[in-house]
């Protein structure tokens, strides 16, 4: 009778807030200015959080039920969480394609998160959130173009694909042709976006929160606080366009050396707006097309190389980090002014690499004291210093009992290859072993991977994604990662160390200790680059034979 009376109540209370919600929505629709929006807005809203907290709950049910009296570190255990969770992460899935928007981007943040969050989700979310995102109509194009430009694209260009060549979690690519014939690709945000981004920002919150509610130990609200501070700057496309224009200002004001390696689209001002965004067309190949960068005359391992390179200086010496850096937003050319280089397997002459960096929606700026910390953090993990790993680690935020996880995350080597002497001791091989290794670790730690995320400020959060979405990408180009590339990393982190700590020079004894660091530095770095040449002349003798 009881349970009869509370389900009456809450039916009663459920069909009132249906009545209040039905009569407030058609009084938002009468008084709206966009009455056509608002009616929108009133029937899609619902609808998607509606799909929230169904998933939500049906998420939350399944682990409760199915893990119920399971012991923990038992075989049943772990073989039922793995089923729980793939299904899990396809019910995810689902909700993000269903909704659309901000859910792509969740679901992307998720997919980059390697060894971060249960593998299951990471495979699920990578293998279709960078391809299969959702497309506009071309009515719905027109429609931007309208409200931004006043025209159409057919009337603005002379001409204009109607089929985008692109479509991301924001914004599709459509291929035009401009009145005085330069190719340009434009970027149109996808209409929904700005509608309802604040009731997706509550969604995505929802199942966060009720799954941590469930779970203590599964805590990714950083990731909500974190979108919901970047959103409304990648919806910003003018703010996009300005990003890509200091990112190459630096490389020419800060890094000189490698500026011409480093390329972002050109924008067509004129035809910009926060909505629409054009551009210099790209003829590159993308950077995990392995195939394509070799038929340029390119070789892998040198893009791999520039990446690091170009990446470690945004980091340790400019101070403003591109932090989407995934496959579909880096392409790769030949260097325009067709310089070859005879770093190719077996000598022969290979066309130098030119990055060209896309979507620059994304970016973090590091403070002098974080990019001090963090080039030394690096530096120590490099030259496997134990005392330094710690120090740095623990002024980052990690904590005095979490800094060999964080070392950990940052390489994906175990503590005992971290702080091994020998000169490859971060190189990963990229085979089955391995990665079945780094998962059983991070499934063995999760609660404590989950403890340090939320001591971590933001942007070493972010500065984690970008390491991951770094691996993937030298994953693709080596199968793994090289001792190249570490090399790149630890001279470029111990410059940044020692140019900030000549600029913190007080005393002439505080000089001499730098200068005295400096010579140092230089005598492993050499170290370094011998065992680098041993193995360039191992590579290039094997290509010979």
């Amino acid at each position: 009778m009881a349970t009869r009376s509370a389900w009456r109540s809450r039916a009663k209370l459920a069909a009132a807030a249906t009545a209040i919600f039905t009569g407030g929505a058609a009084v938002t629709i009468a008084t709206s200015a966009d009455p056509a929006t608002a009616l929108k807005l009133c029937t899609t809203v619902p609808v998607r959080l509606a799909r929230d907290t169904i998933t939500a709950a049906s998420i939350a049910f399944d682990y409760e039920y199915s893990l119920w009296g399971l012991p923990e570190g038992s075989v049943e255990r772990s073989k039922v969480k793995h089923e729980v969770h793939l299904r899990s992460a396809h019910k995810l899935q689902e909700l993000c394609f269903k909704n659309g928007g901000m859910y792509i981007k969740l679901g992307q943040h998720i997919g980059q998160l390697e060894y971060l969050v249960p593998q299951e989700y990471v495979q699920t979310m990578r293998e279709s959130m960078l391809n299969k995102c959702p497309v506009s109509s071309y009515d719905q194009v027109c429609e931007v173009f309208k409200q931004e430009l006043g025209e159409t694209p057919d009337k603005i260009f002379d001409e204009f694909d109607p089929v985008p060549i692109a479509s991301a979690s924001l914004a599709q690519v459509h291929f035009a042709r401009t009145t005085d014939g330069q190719k340009v690709a434009v970027k149109v945000q996808h209409t929904h976006m700005t509608d309802t981004a604040a009731a997706d920002q509550a969604g995505v919150e929802l199942i966060v929160n009720t799954l941590h509610w469930f779970f203590p130990s599964f805590d990714y609200r950083w990731l909500v606080a974190e979108i919901r501070e970047s959103l409304p700057k990648e919806l910003d496309f003018l703010v996009e366009a300005k990003n890509g224009e200091k990112c190459l200002d630096n490389f020419q004001k800060l890094s000189p050396h490698i500026a011409d390696f480093v390329y972002a689209p050109k924008i067509h001002w004129n035809l910009s707006t926060s909505k629409l965004l054009t551009m210099e067309f790209m003829d590159a190949a993308h950077i995990n097309d392995v195939k394509a960068i070799q038929r340029l005359g390119i070789q892998p391992n040198e893009v791999a190389k520039l990446v690091s390179q170009a990446f470690a200086e945004m980091m340790f010496k400019h101070g403003f980090v591109h932090c989407d850096p995934h496959a579909a937003n880096l392409l790769v050319r030949p260097l325009p002014s067709g310089k070859r280089s005879i770093l190719g397997e077996g000598f022969f002459m290979a066309r130098k690499p030119q990055l060209i960096l896309l979507d620059h929606g994304l970016y973090k700026e590091l403070d002098l004291n974080t990019r001090f910390n963090y080039a030394s953090l690096w530096k120590a993990l490099i030259f496997a210093d134990a005392n330094s790993i710690r120090e740095n680690s623990v002024k980052l935020g990690a904590g005095e009992d979490l800094y060999a996880l964080f070392a950990g995350i940052l390489t994906m080597r175990p503590w005992n290859r971290v702080v091994d002497t020998a000169v490859d001791h971060l190189v990963i091989q990229g085979n089955d072993s391995e990665r079945s290794e780094l998962q059983m670790y991070a499934s063995q730690y999760f609660p404590q991977i989950s403890e340090l995320l939320r001591r971590l400020p933001r942007v070493i959060l972010l500065m984690l994604k970008t390491n991951d979405c770094l691996r993937a990408v030298n994953s693709s180009l080596l199968q793994g990662s090289s001792l190249e590339t570490y090399f790149i990393i630890g001279k470029i982190s111990s410059e940044a160390v020692v140019e900030a700590k000549k600029l913190q020079r007080k005393s002439l004894l505080r000089w001499l200790d730098v200068w005295l660091e400096e010579i140092l530095l230089e005598a492993r770095l050499l170290g370094m680059q011998i065992a680098l040449w041993l193995l360039q002349l191992r590579r290039a003798l094997t290509g010979l034979s």
